[in-house]
């Protein structure tokens, strides 16, 4: 089971609260290179096609993505890696100042056919490399699987309208999609999650699944709706959980064709949902995006289960 994951490696300084005395960190980060990583970690063969300066960043980066085990492929260089501050305030949600851009080009897909293709967050939005993520998407469609994850920065997704018809194109090529809470109360203010869960439904996928932090999470497919708790942690930071949670779903379903995705059960929807919290717990109890590796997230899952 192979899988490619499109888009953006971001240098993430994480400040810490004003007078903590703690001081600034720089960890590899960047939703899709995260989710990535987080494949990495738990054995899968990966192929991450991204783009990154010659720079101490992007070597770090580079270095920290290849040690995991995921291939990295350039499709393009920068004049300078991407990169996010990350402020943290006292409860350890983290939010985000970008130096970003995004040069994608057709024609930039690396050789071979992955049996799943991921996409999403800045790399599926953003202006001229956005329409080169989903023209190869479009392209390997026929013969994979497809996940997105809107992973909404408001500050880079310019005007509004267009910014959902951006992104709702993304939904209708994928046949699973993870959001946030967060970013569904941005792009359809005042309306309710599971509504919009259900109208992303009709443009194609198979499910959506939306996470709610410390809420935990719920799944929709055509056939049911189950909802699941998070795991009791003590957060040290958010950084990188949904990327973990995602990573975790991806790893679940691994080999699922379209048509298995469109039967998953009920009970099979809310063990995906407790084993991918399970994740994302053991990545907000420790600093920045360090998904489990696969012993890391059965012990999780077996102490969150026998709590």
């Amino acid at each position: 089971m192979s899988f490619l994951v499109i888009g953006e490696c971001v240098a993430d300084i994480v400040r810490a609260p004003e007078g903590s005395g703690v001081a600034d960190r720089v960890h590899p980060g960047g939703s899709p290179a995260n989710v990535a990583y987080g494949l990495a970690r738990l054995g899968r063969d990966v192929t991450l096609l991204t783009q990154l300066a010659d720079d101490p960043a992007g070597r770090l980066i580079g270095a920290h993505l290849r040690n995991a085990g995921v291939r990295v492929e350039i499709g393009g260089r920068p004049e300078r890696t991407p990169s996010a501050v990350v402020g943290l305030d006292a409860e350890g949600r983290a939010a985000y100042a970008f130096d970003i851009a995004w040069t994608l080009e057709a024609g930039e897909l690396p050789a071979g056919a992955p049996a799943h293709v991921h996409i999403g967050s800045i790399a599926a939005v953003t202006a001229p490399g956005a329409a080169a993520v989903l023209a190869g998407t479009e392209r390997l469609r026929d013969r994979a699987t497809v996940s997105y994850d809107p992973n909404v920065r408001p500050e880079l997704m310019g005007e509004h309208g267009p910014a959902v018809a951006w992104v709702e194109r993304c939904v209708a090529l994928a046949d699973l999609v993870k959001a946030s809470d967060e970013d569904l109360a941005w792009l359809y203010p005042g309306e309710e999650p599971e509504a919009v869960a259900a109208r992303w439904l009709d443009l194609g996928p198979a499910v959506v699944l939306v996470t709610r932090g410390a809420a935990g999470s719920f799944a929709v497919t055509r056939h049911h709706t189950v909802a699941a708790g998070a795991p009791p942690v003590d957060v040290v930071d958010t950084v990188g959980a949904g990327d973990s949670f995602m990573s975790a779903v991806l790893d679940a379903l691994a080999g699922r064709d379209r048509a298995a995705l469109g039967a998953l059960s009920a009970r099979e929807s809310a063990e995906l949902l407790a084993r991918a919290g399970a994740a994302a717990a053991v990545t907000v109890s420790r600093a920045g995006a360090r998904p489990p590796d696969r012993a890391e997230l059965d012990a999780a899952r077996r102490g969150h289960a026998g709590a």
